[in-house]
C-alpha cells in the first residue's frame, strides 16, 4: 500500500523526518517531482544528512528507492548529491534508480534561470506603471520569483514545450548532442551578450563523461511502479516542495514549476489511486517562506525574529533566511482541500516553548470593498488566486495561551506529557482543519516525534 508525505505550507515543513521513520517499513521511497531545488535534513544515528534529489529512503539500508518520471534532474548535482552520502558513511550501491522518462536539467537551465530572475528585478526597478504582477512582485521580493536558481523553471519549460531531453536521450550521443546545441542557439538568439560564458561543446563533453556511469541507475519506472503496487508492496512517497508552491494551486507565480501536491505523485510515479492508504500532510507549527511572494502571517517583528533564530531557519538547499510568521489556517484549509489529507505531522511544536501568546491566522478581509460602502469579503474556507487581494488583506488572528515557563514541549515522549496549553493549540488544530494530529515533532532528532497512541 502506498502512503504520500506532502508539505502542507510553502515548505521546509520538516518532511525529512517523518520520511525517515516511515521509510523503516517502507520497501521502496519513491520522489515524484521537482529537482535538487527540494531539501530534506536527516538526523539519525547522530549523523546529519541533507537530501536534495535523491529520496531520503536512502538511510534505511533496506529500501530502495526511486526519482521518478516527473522529477528533473541535474545529472552533476546527482552525482555529488550520491558522493557526499557516501563520505558520510551511507551505502547506496544498487539502492537509487532514475526513470528513464524523467527530463535533464543542464547547466544551460541553470544560467537561463539567473537571467530570467534577473529580468524581473530589472523590469520591478524600471517598471512604473500599475501592472498586477509587476507591482506585486515588486511589494513582495523586490521582483524576483525568489528561486533556488538551480534551473527547475527552465527545465520544466522546456518540457512541456517539447524541446527538452529525457534521461533515456542521453544514451543516443547524436541526438543528445543536437537537441541540446538546438537549445543552447535558441537562448542564444533570447539572451545575446548574456550568454557569452556559456560554451554548449563543454557541456556536452561533460555528458559524454556521465554516460556510461549514469547507465546504471536509469531504468523504466513503469513496470517497476506496476509490479510494486500489484504485489502491495510498501511504497513511500516523498514530496518535494509543499502545496502552496504547486504549480496550478500555490501563489503563482511565487511558485515551483511543477504539481507539489497529491496529483503530482499521482501522475509523476504512475500510482494507483485505490492502492493509497494514507496521504500524510506535514505542517510546521508556525509558517516559514523562502524567495518572494505572498505571505499573510508573516510576522515582521521580534516574533518572526524569535521564530527564525530559535527554529534556526535557513534553507537547506540555498542557505537563505527563511521568512516567518503565525500559523495560517485559511493555508491549510485550502491545503487540504487540494490533497484530502488523511493525518497531519506537526513539526517544530518545541520552538514555540518561547511564547507567552501564540497567534493563530484564522481568516483574512478583503478592505476593498468597504470603500465602496459595501460589505468586506472574508476569506476562510477558501484561498484566492488573485495576489492584489492577498497584498492588501487584513489578517483576523486568535490569541491562544502558550506554555513558556509552564513546561517544554521538547523532550516530550508522549502525548501527556505536553504541556496542557500544547496540546489545546493541537486540539485547535484538529477542530480547524478537519484533520487529526498523528504525528508531533518536538525536537531535531528522529526520536523526537511523538506518534499518538490513538492513530
Amino acid at each position: 500500500m502506498i502512503t504520500i508525505v506532502l508539505g502542507a505550507q510553502w515548505g521546509d515543513e520538516g518532511k525529512g523526518k517523518l520520511t525517515d521513520i516511515l521509510c523503516a517499513k517502507a520497501s521502496l521511497c519513491a520522489r515524484a517531482q521537482g529537482g535538487n531545488n527540494a531539501g530534506h535534513t536527516i538526523v539519525a544515528n547522530g549523523q546529519t544528512y541533507d537530501f536534495h534529489i535523491l529520496p531520503s529512503g536512502l538511510v534505511n539500508p533496506k529500501c530502495l528507492n526511486l526519482i521518478g518520471t516527473g522529477c528533473v534532474v541535474h545529472i552533476p548535482s546527482f552525482f555529488k548529491e550520491l558522493e557526499d552520502l557516501q563520505k558520510k558513511g551511507l551505502d547506496t550501491k544498487g539502492r537509487i534508480l532514475l526513470s528513464d522518462r524523467a527530463h535533464v536539467v543542464f547547466d544551460l537551465h541553470l544560467l537561463i534561470d539567473s537571467l530570467q530572475e534577473g529580468e524581473l528585478i530589472e523590469a520591478a526597478e524600471k517598471e512604473q506603471s500599475s501592472d498586477r504582477q509587476v507591482v506585486v512582485a515588486k511589494k513582495s521580493f523586490g521582483g524576483a520569483i525568489g528561486t533556488t536558481k538551480k534551473g527547475i523553471g527552465p527545465a520544466y519549460s522546456a518540457k512541456h514545450a517539447r524541446s527538452g531531453v529525457r534521461i533515456h536521450q542521453i544514451f543516443n550521443k547524436e541526438e543528445l548532442d543536437k537537441r541540446l546545441r538546438v537549445l543552447a542557439r535558441g537562448a542564444q538568439k533570447r539572451y545575446g551578450s548574456a550568454m557569452k560564458d556559456y560554451d554548449v561543446e563543454a557541456e556536452i563533453a561533460r555528458f559524454d563523461t556521465h554516460r556510461e556511469h549514469l547507465r546504471s541507475f536509469v531504468i523504466n519506472a513503469v513496470p517497476l511502479m506496476a509490479s510494486a503496487q500489484k504485489n502491495d508492496m510498501p511504497i513511500l512517497v516523498e514530496g518535494a516542495n509543499a502545496l502552496m508552491l504547486d504549480i496550478n494551486h500555490g501563489t503563482y507565480p511565487f511558485v515551483t514549476s511543477s504539481a507539489t501536491g497529491t496529483g503530482g505523485a499521482i501522475d509523476g510515479l504512475a500510482l494507483s489511486p485505490f492502492k493509497i492508504k494514507d496521504i500524510i500532510g506535514v505542517v510546521k507549527a508556525y509558517t516559514t517562506r523562502v524567495g518572494g511572494g505572498p505571505f499573510p502571517s508573516e510576522a515582521l517583528n521580534d516574533d518572526g525574529d524569535t521564530l527564525q533564530s530559535k527554529g534556526h531557519e535557513y534553507g537547506v538547499t540555498t542557505g537563505r533566511r527563511r521568512r516567518c510568521g503565525w500559523l495560517d489556517l485559511v493555508v491549510l484549509r485550502h491545503s487540504h482541500a487540494i490533497n484530502h489529507y488523511t493525518t497531519l505531522n506537526l513539526t517544530k511544536l518545541d520552538i514555540l516553548d518561547h511564547f507567552d501568546v501564540i497567534r493563530v491566522a484564522v481568516s483574512y478581509t478583503d478592505p476593498l470593498d468597504m470603500m465602496n460602502s459595501s460589505a468586506p469579503v472574508t476569506y476562510k474556507n477558501e484561498f484566492p488566486a488573485d495576489l492584489s487581494v492577498l497584498d492588501r488583506c487584513e489578517v483576523l488572528y486568535e490569541e491562544l495561551q502558550g506554555w513558556k515557563g509552564q513546561g517544554r514541549v521538547a523532550g516530550a515522549k508522549s502525548w501527556d506529557d505536553l504541556p496542557q496549553q500544547a496540546r489545546a493549540y493541537v486540539e485547535f488544530i484538529e477542530q480547524n482543519v478537519g484533520v487529526r494530529v498523528g504525528y508531533i515533532g518536538t525536537g531535531p532528532s528522529r526520536e523526537d516525534m511523538i506518534v499518538r497512541s490513538d492513530m
